[in-house]
């Protein structure tokens, strides 16, 4: 299945449960700790080298972004490509494994 067709099944599913869409009863803060709590989940899944927890983790944490866009009035696919936007031409290097950008 494509990224796009995952995406909007993530939207269907988030609009037929209220999170999202028309009835939505989550709001941008409630979203946002649920994604504190998911990525808190994924923190603990990489301290203990759970593959399988890692990979659930990432998917779980996609999906509250993807409805925390929302809930902010833009889509994941704006943000990703604002984000990408500001990364395409940044230059750096990796120190201790993360990637630092320049500073100009």
């Amino acid at each position: 299945m494509n990224i796009q067709k995952q995406i909007d099944l993530v939207r269907d599913w988030g609009a037929e449960r209220n999170i999202i869409g028309r009835y939505a009863k989550a709001t941008i803060h409630t979203q946002f700790d649920k994604f504190l709590e998911e990525s808190g989940e994924l923190d603990v899944a990489i301290t203990n080298d759970k593959h399988d927890e890692i990979t659930d983790g990432i998917g779980d944490t996609a999906v509250t972004l993807i409805l925390l866009a929302e809930l902010h009035g833009v889509t994941f696919e704006d943000c990703l490509e604002w984000a990408y936007n500001e990364i395409k031409n940044r230059s750096g290097k990796m120190v201790d494994g993360q990637f630092v950008k320049d500073t100009k």
